[in-house]
């Protein structure tokens, strides 16, 4: 379960005003479903997920005097932006990709010259989760098959992706960030936010 932190906590930790917050939440800087409504004992409070609003305002403090609010806002949206193309060179020079990676996507995917963003996220995301060093190569493998085909299925939902094994069998699942499936078994990959990945591209690419 992903910890949670008030509101007036937000604003103590992170030294913002009341006005910054609805303000950046009013740009969508901050997505509305980040605003979570609960019972207290006082009565209702706002709440919201507390590493993802920590690094998201983190983020927002660092780059509002270089761009404006409008442009922050193309940045943090899960946007796709269907004109960006990029060559292998340009990846690897920018620090975004490793060569393996490139090379595991182009035996899967052959004959491509420059990748699309949607190209680029997959392989970003499976740098990622090989990084974390649960998934072999070969699982990667179906992970990339399975987001190339269902992706846009989902992509409007805020997808997140869980990992499960057993018995030597990956399995793995796409289903809306946050929702809770019951197994009698511990994930290696657990609900991992296919949206924070894309956001953090973004601003890698953007």
């Amino acid at each position: 379960m992903e910890e949670l932190i008030s509101k007036k906590d937000l604003l103590t930790e992170m030294d913002i005003s009341y006005g910054q917050l609805y303000r950046w939440k009013r740009k969508k800087l901050i997505p509305e479903e980040w605003f979570m409504k609960k019972s207290t004992y006082t009565g209702h409070e706002t709440f919201f997920p507390r590493e993802r609003i920590l690094e998201r305002i983190q983020q927002i403090l660092n780059m509002k005097d270089g761009a404006s609010l409008d442009d922050l806002a193309d940045k943090f949206s899960s946007d796709i932006p269907e004109e960006l193309m990029r060559k292998k060179e340009d990846l690897i020079g920018l620090g975004v990709l490793h060569t393996e990676i490139i090379r595991l996507y182009e035996e899967i995917f052959k004959g491509k010259e420059e990748y699309s963003f949607q190209d680029i996220l997959y392989m970003y995301i499976s740098e990622d989760l090989l990084h974390q060093g649960n998934l072999s190569v070969e699982d990667l493998s179906r992970i990339l098959k399975m987001l190339s085909d269902q992706y846009e299925n989902i992509k409007d939902k805020d997808p997140a992706l869980s990992v499960y094994r057993r018995f030597g069998v990956t399995v793995s699942l796409l289903h809306k960030s946050g929702e809770i499936f019951y197994s009698d078994q511990v994930p290696i990959v657990d609900n991992y936010s296919i949206r924070g990945a894309l956001e953090k591209l973004k601003l890698k690419l953007i």
